[in-house]
């Protein structure tokens, strides 16, 4: 259908009339809504309009009721009759006219569960009720009704659009995926909580799951209740019935009581009589006897078979939806179900169950929490009680408020995307109480879900609604929606890098003619999400203990907005921005997702470094760590054997001949040394490598004979060696291996690579872009660094970094 011109996009006019014999209603308003038309919204795939939803229903005190609505084929109004379809006119945060002008005398009111609503529509005069209908952000159907003396005269069901996402391939896919994932969430919780083994892994996580979490469950019922069966719970009652006395065996002193109320019971008998009433002997024709039975309609028995009942309702259920909602249904798993419903059904024809009644009402009694059988039968209920309440109804989404919506569905889309690559460790939006389980996922509480890199251990945590306790801000309170913390390891160390990703319900559409579309040509986010981005990352800081100082320590900030076309958006400076200044947007929808879940991949396997570098640091920053880098301030020299090894521990020095040295200025750039253990040197390969690092406290140039702690080798009296006085040596956490190579002479590297190198190779590293393709590809692995010489590392340049 072709597209309305952008002349009547702002035109008012009638949308929907009903004329009846009490009353007419109008509603007018705007038909289109300029963002839904940019963007082209509740199409179809032929790009026809997708049909809404409108229901009237009316008294028959109406009398004669037409009905008109707006259709865009004709420009105006035609007849509608209920049932037939209806177009989408009716926009979220869109103001609509509504006026119902009276017939009659009586007594009209507008009633909307809405207070807001319903306060809007008021009376002019004595014949007319007008106001404006606003729903802000609700979407989907809503319901209203016109009432006459305190009765329902005409209810009106219409359905309401979202104006920045479409309805049926965003909206209802977001309303799909956050009780889905709710859902994912509750069974992983089930499965750790009650330690099931056997789970297999599945894409269909919420049916199979719940499909285990009952099979394995219902074994332990079907034992139960079969040893409850060779036992079962009763009741003594007593039958108490008339007879006739000839077939009494015994009678009681009660029938002395029925016989004096009941004397048509006696007859005369002279000869028989047992009962004498004045000179005559009487007999009882007929006498009450009284007989105990067992019974088995107990609270517990009708306990277990409405429990049983249930359970299996819930597995026709279930049977029923995998074969409607899978293209290809398991044959295995349908004959599980098939067997456990014939075993249900078998179970339920017990006699003690098949005497039992209809539950009434539910009490613990001491034979549910103690008696053999029983007791199992009550935890395997309550066991079954919280998965088949997941099932049922575990998260209702009651609230319509697409704006809240949408940031519940970017926090649990975001942890989808992590758990399909990470894996989850801790989580509290799903939680249990006596009541069973629930979910705390909430504008008013916070949330947080750890993972953890199964690469290289290291754990990140996303929290909603809320930001960690160590970070404050001096000033005013910051709450963004979703705040990811990266826990790296460098040197032995975590680190923390905190990123923001804040969802907002709003689109800028850019409009021809106005600043937006002139600056950017596209549609994107709001300028002013924008600067709330700067304005986290500026205000959210971090004090250490005991320090005064405060650190930002959000490293990046973007805005997660509803726009599907990624491709396009590729092009928009607030995308280009995140690699510029990391601050921007990315767009987030179900089936626009992929830059989001490429941008997570990237910070996750960054490298501290490169996190670090993403932010935006201070002017000369750069210049600083450049020099820090470049600096070689480690002097990497060769020992004779343990025994030079264990007077420089002792003594706190080392020393070495001059001439050894490429330059004596270096001399002065020199902060540490590290002794090198060769092979040929030290038998143990344990002990090879370089174990031992001080720092320099002095340096001096002396002949060899003036360095008295180790003896000189004849005719090196004479010659001119350095002495460094060593501060404190200190043991490496792990030695740096030798990896088939050793030192000729002397190396100089950097603090900064001696921390984290694995071998002695990657100390030969020395442009920033080999430090750089170095630090990127540990991240991934083992790395191992090629050199041009095989047997000595100062010898050789390097070839190649790769991973091994």
């Amino acid at each position: 259908m072709d597209s309305p011109h952008t002349g009547s996009l702002n035109q008012t006019v009638e949308l929907l009339r009903v004329d009846t014999e009490l009353f007419t209603l109008f509603i007018q308003g705007r038909p289109y809504h300029p963002t839904v038309e940019t963007l082209q919204l509740h199409r179809s795939s032929s790009q026809e309009w997708v049909n809404a939803q409108l229901g009237l229903n009316y008294s028959e005190r109406l009398g004669d009721v037409q009905i008109k609505v707006f259709s865009p084929e004709v420009g105006g109004m035609v007849d509608w009759q209920p049932g037939e379809a209806a177009f989408p006119c009716f926009y979220e945060t869109q103001s609509y006219e509504l006026v119902i002008q009276k017939k009659t005398s009586g007594n009209l009111s507008f009633h909307h569960d809405n207070v807001l609503l319903r306060q809007s529509i008021k009376p002019l005069g004595d014949s007319i009720l007008a106001g404006a209908l606003n729903f802000g952000n609700e979407v989907g159907l809503t319901e209203w009704e016109i009432r006459g003396e305190g009765q329902t005269l005409l209810r009106v069901e219409m359905e309401i659009f979202p104006s920045k996402m479409d309805y049926k391939l965003d909206y209802q896919n977001i309303l799909n995926e956050v009780n889905e994932q709710i859902y994912n969430l509750a069974f992983d919780f089930l499965r750790r909580t009650y330690q099931l083994t056997g789970l297999r892994e599945t894409q269909h996580q919420s049916l199979t799951e719940f499909f285990t979490i009952l099979q394995h469950v219902f074994r332990q019922l079907l034992d139960a209740v079969e040893r409850i069966n060779k036992n079962p719970n009763y009741a003594l009652l007593q039958d108490r019935r008339l007879v006739d006395a000839n077939r009494v065996k015994k009678a009681g002193r009660e029938n002395i009581r029925e016989l004096s109320k009941h004397p048509e019971r006696l007859r005369e008998d002279s000869n028989q009589g047992f009962l004498i009433i004045g000179d005559r002997k009487y007999t009882a024709t007929h006498l009450m006897e009284t007989r105990r039975r067992l019974a088995y309609d107990t609270n517990e028995n009708r306990f277990i078979r409405w429990m049983l009942e249930r359970i299996h309702g819930k597995l026709k259920e279930l049977k029923g939806r995998w074969k409607m909602n899978s293209r290809t249904p398991d044959p295995l798993l349908i004959k599980r179900l098939d067997a456990m419903l014939t075993q249900l059904e078998r179970v339920l024809q017990m006699d003690f169950l098949r005497e039992a009644g209809m539950l009434k009402q539910m009490s613990v009694t001491l034979v549910l929490q103690m008696a053999p059988g029983y007791r199992e039968v009550y935890r395997c209920y309550l066991m079954l009680l919280k998965g088949l309440s997941i099932q049922g109804d575990l998260f209702r989404l009651s609230m319509k408020d697409v704006a809240q919506l949408y940031e519940y569905w970017c926090f649990l889309k975001l942890n989808q995307l992590l758990g399909q690559k990470y894996k989850l460790v801790k989580q509290d939006i799903i939680k249990v109480n006596r009541n069973g389980i629930f979910v705390t996922l909430d504008r008013s509480q916070s949330a947080s879900m750890v993972y953890e890199n199964p690469l290289n251990g290291e754990q990140f945590i996303l929290y909603y609604n809320s930001i960690p306790s160590s970070d404050k801000t001096p000033t005013l309170s910051q709450r963004p929606d979703n705040v990811l913390t990266l826990k790296k390891k460098d040197a032995g160390q975590i680190k923390e890098y905190k990123y923001i990703f804040d969802a907002k319900y709003r689109l800028n559409p850019a409009y021809e003619g106005t600043s937006y579309h002139e600056k950017y040509r596209q549609p994107g986010p709001e300028e002013d999400d924008i600067n709330t981005m700067h304005r986290y990352r500026d205000a959210i800081v971090y004090q250490e203990k005991g320090s005064g100082e405060y650190e930002r320590s959000m490293f990046g900030a973007y805005v997660l907005f509803p726009y599907p076309d990624e491709e396009r958006y590729r092009t928009h400076r607030f995308y280009k921005s995140i690699e510029l200044l990391n601050i921007g947007a990315l767009p987030f929808l179900p089936n626009s997702t992929s830059l989001v879940e490429q941008f997570l991949d990237e910070i996750i396997q960054d490298s501290p470094e490169k996190a670090y570098e993403r932010s935006t640091r201070p002017r000369g920053t750069k210049e600083y760590y450049a020099n820090q880098l470049a600096g070689k301030n480690v002097l990497v020299g060769s020992v004779r054997g343990p025994e030079q090894v264990k007077v420089a521990l002792q003594k706190s020095f080392y020393h070495m001949p001059l001439k050894n040295l490429s330059d004596v200025k270096i001399l002065t750039q020199i902060e540490y040394v590290a002794m090198c253990q060769s092979r040929k040197k030290f038998n143990d390969p344990a002990k090879t490598g370089i174990h031992w690092v001080g720092k320099v406290a002095d340096w001096k140039v002396l002949r060899r004979k003036e360095i008295k702690e180790v003896p000189c080798r004849p005719g090196t009296e004479e010659e001119l060696y350095v002495r460094f006085a060593v501060e404190e040596w200190k043991s490496l956490a792990a030695p740096i291996t030798l990896g088939g190579q050793g030192i000729y002479t002397v190396l100089y590297t950097s603090k900064y690579i001696l921390d984290r190198a694995l071998e002695i190779a990657e100390l030969r590293l020395e442009t920033e872009e080999e430090l750089r393709e170095w630090r990127e590809k540990r991240r991934k692995g083992r790395v191992k660094v090629k050199l041009d010489h095989e047997q000595y590392v100062d010898l050789g340049k390097v070839v190649e970094v790769r991973n091994i």
